[in-house]
């Protein structure tokens, strides 16, 4: 399985992102997260392998959050509610997406990404 990127090309975080993985020479198949939004399956998935829990996929600071009212509906709907409302929103999932092998890793943390790397 090859690693997946799923970037916003003007989200200054993936740009980062982007330049790390270059920089430490990890091969990724990029993957532009609103022209190519996760699916249920894909979420579902990745949120179990990543060991957090599902309101950890959500771009906190996006526009599609506020305009949501996600922040009071994050702690009171259920897990497969927020699956729905993630399912097919690229805009509202956290980003960058990083998937391992192993893991899967939602926004850029340098010292998460070197140790899930290097565990790879």
């Amino acid at each position: 399985m090859s690693n997946l990127f799923l970037y916003y090309p003007t989200c200054g975080t993936c740009r980062k992102a982007a330049k790390w993985l270059k920089q430490h020479d990890v091969a990724v198949h990029e993957r532009h997260i609103a022209e190519q939004p996760p699916t249920r399956s894909e979420l579902e998935g990745w949120i179990t392998r990543s060991g957090q829990p599902v309101q950890k996929f959500f771009n906190t600071s996006g526009k599609r959050y506020r305009e949501l009212g996600m922040k009071d509906r994050i702690r009171t709907e259920s897990p497969d509610q927020l699956l729905d409302l993630l399912d097919g929103d690229g805009m509202l999932v956290k980003r960058p997406i990083l998937v391992l092998s192993r893991t899967v890793l939602a926004g850029f943390d340098e010292n998460r990404w070197s140790a899930a790397i290097a565990a790879e």
